[in-house]
């Protein structure tokens, strides 16, 4: 008989994350396996083997299946202590769900590209970054391009090289709308290339997770986050695209960095991990020169003859310039009509959906609010509905005031659905499209790509999801209605987050020969986000940030854990955040720097009251010394936060 440790895929008691079954045929470590528990059939994961304990022990199930790669789970350990997370949590991550299903196998359809196919030789940038980044042979490299500099050609022969290795590559998207342009390009050269993303079926994600467990040959693998932990036994490279997207930190427990993440397992698999942005985080790039890390950079775009935008930056204090147009400036509809005029595509950005974010009275000053969140309701004018963008409670929009009775109902604030219903007044023959949150699956960026490839659509309105990544050869002009909306977060990132995203968008034109135009309109012409961004100079927004993070004791100059409470009253929240910021100050060191407590930035949620706390210290170990003292219940917590909101 032999004896296992194995780890469930649920919690099962606090603090221990392994329990010992006995097996009478030997199994190897990283076996999937279904044990019992009580009366539940868990499925597990073999961790080690043990003498035989003193005490009874059940007997494992063991599914056919071959064992997880050791790199996956020596990753899969490292996140369990490294987020102070129980293992359980991280195996429901890894792993499928249903993995117990037997399941028909479909044939996959051929993928049909929908970009042009010229092959570009590789400019002399792009094959200096590659010696660059080859003759590394393990570790981590952050690629710092430009927008249009081509770093995605650089990910292709990356990977060519790696499959002649006969090892396997990994390429993260931070969205899936961007997942269909990567597996575009990665299609065209690579045969079989494997797709994962949360809009899938539980089926369709458990037979490319078979796929790349049971596969004999190397393998490509496009997705976001998840992708990561694709069961692939030999990677070579893992590749991070857009790698300042906050959307590479899971909201979720395991609060885990997918960058963090991929440098263990690339390390694990003795592999390479390159991170490409144009934007890199503040963090990153400090980390980056100022310890063992590598940068590469692409300081000119891949095409010669690019012509770069003619950039107009619109006041909007400055009334004279919305002659025509309340929010959209005559400037910026000047600029849409020559481009539909020459049957061109313009880009509209907003980083707000809906259609107005405040409804209220001019007569008594009611406005509408959600009854579980205290917050503004926003009005979406296409379901006639007023919706709380935190927790989903709608309602009618009312034709009078509850309160006074007055009609006198108005709507102020800018989103995309306005935008998209002002636009098409203005330009009726014209094909818009709106892409965000709100948009159904049938409308998204992947479903629709092709449209957006071969410019059938006139004009593209959307939040952040059309700003990065997009490369469209029919895009020649680019508004923003407001360029600043982010900097009034009370956050240490929101400048930050500002000027990547201007950044970005501005870096969706200006990729080619053809002229093209961006308009821009802000209340802070004058703020460093703002100018930088649309002047794209990171060097100047780097030095400018670190010297105010550095003031501030802000990452990269401290690690952050933020601790956040949530009770059904606000003065269970006081009392309780009070006697817990009291219970850290007496235990912590005096390098450990103590904020708050303060409600949170959403203070109130779904009928419950959050305050929280912020921890700053320059050791990371003693953040997570400190969790000892976090109560088990009506306490959340999160290691390196992007963002305090």
């Amino acid at each position: 008989m032999h004896y296992y440790e194995v780890a469930p895929n649920q919690i099962v008691r606090a603090g221990n994350d392994t329990f010992t079954y006995a097996s009478s045929a030997k199994l190897p470590m990283g076996a999937v396996v279904v044990v019992e528990v009580g009366k539940k059939q868990l499925i597990g994961m073999i961790i080690k083997n043990v003498p035989k304990p003193p005490y009874e022990t059940k007997t494992i199930t063991q599914l056919d299946l071959p064992p997880l790669p050791s790199a996956l789970i020596n990753t899969a350990l490292w996140m369990s202590s490294y987020y102070a997370t129980p293992l359980a949590t991280v195996l429901q991550t890894i792993l499928p769900r249903g993995i117990q299903k037997n399941r028909r196998t479909r044939p996959s359809s051929p993928h049909i590209t929908a970009r042009d196919r010229t092959n570009f030789l590789l400019t002399r940038d792009q094959t200096d970054t590659i010696a660059q980044i080859s003759d590394i042979p393990t570790g981590t490299v952050l690629l710092h391009g430009v927008t249009g500099s081509g770093k995605t050609r650089i990910y292709i022969e990356l990977a060519k090289q790696m499959l002649a290795e006969g090892r396997s590559v990994v390429i993260l998207v931070p969205e899936i709308a961007l997942t269909s342009q990567l597996v575009d390009e990665f299609s065209h050269r690579f045969s079989d290339v494997l797709l994962t993303h949360s809009r899938q079926t539980e089926a369709e994600r458990h037979q490319t997770w078979l796929a790349a467990l049971t596969s004999e040959t190397p393998r490509i693998a496009i997705g976001p986050r998840s992708a990561l932990f694709l069961p692939l036994a030999n990677i070579g490279l893992i590749v991070v695209d857009e790698a300042h997207e906050p959307s590479f930190k899971q909201e979720q427990s395991p609060r885990y960095s997918a960058l963090r993440v991929a440098s263990i397992l690339g390390k694990n698999h003795k592999g390479r991990v390159v991170f490409g942005s144009a934007t890199p985080s503040i963090s990153d790039y400090f980390l980056a020169k100022h310890t063992a890390g590598h940068i590469a950079a692409l300081t000119k775009p891949a095409a010669s003859n690019t012509v770069k935008p003619v950039i107009t930056l619109i006041d909007m204090t400055k009334k004279n310039n919305f002659k025509a147009h309340r929010f959209l400036s005559d400037h910026l509809l000047q600029t849409i009509d020559k481009t539909l005029q020459a049957n061109k595509q313009a880009l509209i950005f907003h980083n707000r959906r809906g259609s107005a974010s405040t409804t209220l009275c001019e007569n008594c000053g009611w406005a509408a609010q959600c009854p579980r969140c205290f917050l503004p309701l926003t009005l979406h004018a296409d379901i006639h509905k007023l919706q709380c963008h935190v927790c989903g409670y709608t309602e009618k929009v009312p034709t009078s005031c509850p309160v006074c009775g007055s009609v006198d109902i108005i709507h102020k604030g800018v989103g995309t659905k306005l935008i998209e219903s002002e636009l098409q007044k203005i330009f009726p023959n014209k094909k818009i499209v709106r892409f965000d949150g709100d948009a159904d699956k049938d409308n998204s960026v992947e479903k629709r790509y092709k449209e957006l490839y071969d410019g059938e659509i006139d004009i593209i309105v959307g939040t952040q999801v059309i700003a990065k990544g997009l490369d469209l050869p029919h895009l020649r002009a680019v508004g923003v209605i407001q360029a600043d909306a982010g900097l009034a977060l009370p956050d240490y990132s929101a400048s930050e987050r500002t000027f990547q995203l201007l950044t970005q968008v501005v870096g969706r034109v200006g990729r080619s020969h053809h002229p093209t135009e961006v308009v821009v309109q802000s209340y802070q012409p004058t703020h460093v986000a703002v100018k930088d961004g649309l002047s794209q100079d990171y060097d100047h927004f780097y030095g400018e940030t670190l010297a105010t993070r550095k003031q501030g004791n802000f990452p990269p100059f401290s690690y952050l854990l933020k601790l956040t409470c949530i009770y059904k009253t606000e003065a269970a929240a006081i009392r309780n955040a009070r006697l817990l910021a009291e219970k850290l100050r007496q235990a912590a060191s005096s390098s450990v720097e103590i904020l708050g407590p303060t409600p949170a930035f959403y203070e109130r949620q779904r009928d419950s009251y959050r305050w929280q706390l912020v921890l700053k210290s320059p050791r990371r170990s003693e953040l997570q010394h400190l969790l000892q003292y976090l109560p088990t219940s009506h306490w959340q917590f999160e290691l390196d936060p992007t963002s305090l909101l």
